[in-house]
């Protein structure tokens, strides 16, 4: 049997002191994350983050740095998250657009309200990565590498 981690990117966004996070069904509960999801097959990290954003919040989103790379092991679930971390700001928002099946809804919250709510963070990676933001922590996107096939 081979091993893979399951990557993961995920968009940490600000916008007048607060920040952008989707509350989601998962494993039966509501829970809050910041918009995040798996890479798919062909497209580069920053192509999946833009994605990701658009499917679960509606808006449109650039990436201008890389908040760092975190990996979680699921205490029950026996699978390894590598998550990609990216900053940056929304630009346009399509609120006609209809979210990804489990988004619930869309919240601004405050660092604090986001702490507030700890219990129902999807992982530790959110708090985690609202903390690295806070703390001023952003790599240059040219740290990433991106090969084509040939």
């Amino acid at each position: 049997m081979i091993w893979k981690p399951n990557v993961v990117v995920a968009a940490i966004i600000e916008r007048e002191g607060k920040f952008l996070l989707v509350e989601e069904k998962a494993d039966g509960k509501l829970v809050l994350n910041q918009p995040a999801g798996h890479l798919d097959e062909g497209e580069s990290l920053m192509q999946a983050v833009v994605r990701e954003t658009l499917e679960e919040t509606a808006w449109h989103f650039t990436p201008e740095a890389l908040l760092g790379v975190y990996r979680w092991p699921h205490p029950t679930k026996g699978v390894t998250y590598l998550r990609f971390a990216f900053t940056g700001r929304v630009t346009r928002h399509d609120e006609s657009r209809a979210l990804d099946h489990d988004i619930v809804r869309t919240l601004w919250l405050s660092p604090e309200e986001i702490r507030a709510e700890r219990a129902r963070h999807r992982s530790p990676q959110v708090e985690r990565c609202l903390s690295d933001y806070l703390a001023g922590r952003h790599y240059p996107l040219e740290i990433l590498a991106e090969f084509e096939d040939r």
